[in-house]
């Protein structure tokens, strides 16, 4: 991994289609707006989208913290675009600023944490896991 310099930024946009609203994921009684766990995603795909450039081959990073507040609801067709920005990095662990908007207002915000891994070691890892 490269030096990562604070204040690096990604984004990631995604257009709300009916597979990403609450009542799919949860309850069929729940409004038609976008699912929280969706919002999440997105905000996810944007810090990697920061980082990107930063990682070496072979390696990637994974989510280990998030902390957000779902602030709006956001309809089907609606795009929504997440941003992440980096405001701490301790060794491979990578702390970042998060938001999310629609095209009418923020609709979520918080931190969110990236550990780089070693995709190799990660992988043998797991298949050891698997075996169990």
């Amino acid at each position: 991994m490269r030096q990562i310099p604070l204040g690096t930024k990604g984004t990631f946009t995604l257009r709300v289609l009916p597979e990403h609203l609450a009542n799919q994921f949860k309850d069929a009684m729940l409004p038609q707006v976008l699912a929280t766990p969706v919002m999440v995603l997105i905000m996810e795909n944007a810090a990697l989208s920061a980082i990107r450039p930063f990682l070496d081959t072979g390696e990637s990073a994974v989510g280990t913290a998030i902390d957000v507040r779902h602030l709006a609801a956001t309809p089907v067709g609606h795009d929504v675009r997440a941003e992440a920005e980096v405001v701490k990095v301790e060794g491979k662990r990578i702390d970042f600023k998060v938001s999310a908007s629609d095209e009418m207002e923020e609709i979520g915000s918080g931190t969110h944490r990236r550990m780089v891994i070693d995709l190799r070691s990660f992988n043998e890892r797991l298949a050891k896991k698997s075996r169990r």
